[in-house]
């Protein structure tokens, strides 16, 4: 009954959230305004805020959501199969690859490539340089997995490939211009507004991919909460399982992260949010709590990054440690007990 009551409050609140961030922003616009443009009535005399609201808020918000839910549950995946309430999506290496690709082309490739007659450039050449460089970390890992039996060793593996792709970034920062340092800091900042309506529905292809194969993984990931041994009495093929839990971890953390930038602590602190919600462990409610929880949160903070007043839009790397790194101390308190 308290999962079932706890998992409406959460639904609740992600709606209230979502509406919320689409009738709240750094331009005042009235509220019957911003329920005509929604309706598909528009705004003749002001334009302009027709264009804030479906061009602006409303991708803004969907983005929110979908980052949060994506990161969140892939953080829960990752803490699951490798039994370590620390373990998050960025251990892995996976957001290091992405922020490696983008980095090899604005530093390296100077926002633009070539090949043959065609020219990329822009923020698509971004997207497509974030995602191939996440794959790639996904892919190295998805053969080590194959060559490592341990979660350990394969954890250990992850961090280790995340620190050379670190380093490479490192190089590429030494040796770039300053206007290239400086669209690489505001990328790592992470924003929730750099997804147009157009190319909203590439990005919530891939995360709720990634959703559904979370979903149809449930079952094994209660059975690996029991053990390996217990696991495999139960039928589960612990190495597919494994696969396809890094499959699945490395999609949504490569949308999110090609997107919105290297957004922190979600995917570490979330599922341990939804855990003190529910005081359970069961994937079944844990699970769709998680996403909630995530979408909640990223909403939240989109909210505060756009608040009325304020000079453009507060980068989403400066509000979610403030709320992320206080679970984190608290967990690591708790496993000092």
């Amino acid at each position: 009954m308290k999962a079932h009551l706890t998992l409406i409050a959460l639904t609740v609140c992600t709606l209230v959230l979502f509406v919320m961030s689409l009738y709240s922003g750094s331009v005042s616009i009235p509220v019957p305004a911003i329920t005509d443009i929604l309706m598909g009535r528009g705004s003749a005399d002001h334009p302009s805020w027709q264009y804030i609201v479906l061009e602006n808020r409303l991708p803004q918000s969907v983005t929110a959501l979908l980052c949060g839910a994506s990161l969140a549950v892939s953080g829960l995946l990752l803490q699951t199969a490798f039994r370590n309430p620390l373990a998050g999506p960025s251990v892995l290496g996976i957001d290091s690859g992405a922020h490696l690709g983008v980095a090899l082309i604005i530093l390296a490739a100077g926002g633009t490539m070539t090949t043959g007659t065609l020219t990329l450039g822009g923020f698509a050449l971004v997207i497509m340089a974030a995602l191939a460089g996440a794959l790639a970390v996904m892919g190295i890992l998805l053969v080590l997995s194959r060559l490592l039996q341990n979660n350990v060793m394969l954890l250990i593996a992850g961090m280790m490939v995340g620190y050379i792709a670190s380093s490479m970034i490192s190089l590429l920062n030494f040796k770039a211009t300053a206007e290239g340092v400086h669209a690489m800091t505001l990328w790592g900042m992470g924003s929730f507004s750099s997804v147009s309506l157009d190319r909203l529905p590439y990005m919530a292809g891939i995360c709720l991919t990634g959703l559904v194969l979370s979903i149809l993984l449930i079952k094994p990931l209660n059975a690996l909460l029991l053990g390996d041994n217990y696991a495999r009495n139960l039928g589960i093929h612990i190495r597919r399982t494994r696969t396809l839990l890094l499959f699945t971890t490395g999609l949504l953390t490569a949308a999110s992260t090609a997107f919105c930038g290297p957004i922190a602590f979600v995917g570490l602190a979330v599922p341990h949010l939804a855990r003190l919600f529910l005081g359970s462990a069961n994937h079944r409610t844990l699970l769709p709590a998680t996403l909630l929880t995530g979408a909640s949160l990223t909403l939240a903070c989109n909210l505060i990054s756009t608040l009325p007043g304020e000079r453009g839009v507060i980068p989403i790397n400066v509000i979610t440690p403030v709320i992320g790194a206080p679970v984190v101390l608290w967990v690591i308190l708790r496993l000092e007990k």
